[in-house]
C-alpha cells in the first residue's frame, strides 16, 4: 500500500474513532402535561364510583366536581349525564330530566352514544330533554 493509503485508512479510523466517543443527540423531553384540577380528578374518581357500581360514592364525587369548576363543558356536560344516570337507576324521573337538562345547557352538542341513549331506563327520558331542548333553541 502506498502511503498516501495508509494515511486515508489513518483519517477514517481517526474519524471512526472519534464518532464512537461522541454522544447520542439529546432528545428534548415530552411537553409535559398540565395536572388535572381538582374537578376534573372528582369527574374521573365519580366515573369510576359510578361504574364500580357505588352510587351514593358517585353521585357525591360528581356534584363535588361541578361545584368545583370544571373548565371544559364537555366534562360538565359529562357529570350531568352521570347525575342523570344515577337519578333515572333510581327511579327520579324529575331529576333525572333536570340532569339532563344541564348537561345541554353545559354544551349544546351533547349527546349519549347510541347504546347509552337506547338504555331501557333512561334512554326515552333522554330522548323527550334533547326534543325539548332543541325545540326551545329554535323557538326565540
Amino acid at each position: 500500500m502506498t502511503v498516501l493509503c495508509h494515511r486515508v485508512l489513518l483519517v477514517l479510523l481517526g474519524i471512526m474513532i472519534l464518532s464512537s466517543c461522541a454522544s447520542p443527540p439529546e432528545k428534548s423531553p415530552p411537553p409535559k402535561q398540565p395536572l388535572p384540577s381538582s374537578g376534573e380528578r372528582l369527574l374521573a374518581k365519580g366515573i369510576t364510583s359510578y361504574e364500580e357500581g357505588q352510587y351514593n360514592s358517585a353521585e357525591k364525587s360528581l356534584q363535588a366536581a361541578i361545584n368545583a369548576g370544571l373548565q371544559l363543558k364537555s366534562d360538565r356536560a359529562k357529570a350531568h349525564k352521570y347525575l342523570a344516570f344515577i337519578a333515572c337507576g333510581s327511579d327520579n324521573t324529575k331529576k333525572c330530566q333536570d340532569e339532563f337538562r344541564r348537561a345541554f345547557e353545559a354544551d349544546p352538542t351533547f349527546t349519549l352514544d347510541p347504546a347509552e341513549a337506547g338504555h331501557p331506563v333512561w334512554g326515552s327520558i333522554y330522548r323527550q330533554v334533547r326534543d325539548q331542548m332543541k325545540s326551545k333553541k329554535k323557538t326565540p
